[in-house]
């Protein structure tokens, strides 16, 4: 365990944790848009930056991925770090300029909604976060989307922009998003995202349609759980 000083307050933590798992353990918010329990951080948003001294050096750091140590002061709302968040909102705003989620956090964090910067048209709602492609990778095992082009036109996609042929359709993706940039739409026996349209699976007892039948097959492939076992709804199990 270590002690150290957050806001004022000295806290106790375990040796390894992030700045921010621990700030949110203590009530302390600090805004973030990569940051989801379900995969590892990567501090792409940059949006929970705090200061940190230590010992006669003061930095600002990513807290998502900055470990506590013993004896470190952290700030997080300092007026370097506010500065710091603003401009990495308007920026993004500016990015994003139809985004409410983005919108709601500025004004918590006590800027217009109006960008600061020429605002792009052609990005959506996507902030590169990379959580979808993450929870593709890591948790759903699948790799159907990635980052893709470079510079200003690097985007989250398919391979090649295409339909991509190793989706599941489990929407994974599209729960983690935090902006809702990615679109998923149920409409009765089918399901569509990323370009494909994917046949639901009804529940054997209650007839509701709960799952696409590709999801199933892929998990009974993964787990040798026959699909049988599989055609079932949470709720009627």
């Amino acid at each position: 365990m270590v002690n150290f000083i957050i806001d004022g307050k000295k806290v106790e933590a375990e040796e390894g944790a992030t700045v921010l798992k621990v700030a949110r353990a203590n009530n302390i918010g600090i805004p973030t848009l990569c940051c989801h329990e379900s995969v590892a951080p990567t501090g792409s948003c940059r949006l929970c930056v705090v200061e940190v001294k230590k010992g006669k050096r003061t930095r600002i750091v990513t807290s998502c991925l900055y470990p506590v140590d013993e004896g470190i002061v952290v700030d997080t709302k300092s007026e370097r770090v506010m500065n710091v968040r603003k401009l990495v909102m308007q920026l993004l705003m500016a990015r994003c300029p139809e985004s409410d989620v983005l919108k709601d956090m500025a004004k918590e964090i006590g800027i217009e909604p109006q960008p600061a910067f020429r605002p792009e048209t052609d990005k959506g709602k996507c902030v590169l976060c990379r959580l979808c492609v993450k929870a593709c990778e890591d948790v759903v095992g699948v790799s159907a989307i990635g980052l893709i082009a470079r510079g200003k036109k690097k985007a989250v996609g398919t391979p090649f922009s295409e339909d991509s042929m190793v989706c599941i359709g489990c929407g994974a993706c599209a729960y983690i998003c935090p902006t809702e940039h990615i679109v998923m739409e149920s409409f009765g026996t089918k399901r569509k995202i990323w370009g494909r349209t994917f046949k639901m699976q009804a529940c054997d007892k209650c007839g509701r349609y709960f799952a696409p039948v590709d999801q199933l097959k892929f998990i009974s492939q993964k787990t040798g759980t026959p699909m049988s076992d599989l055609v079932t709804c949470i709720s009627c199990k």
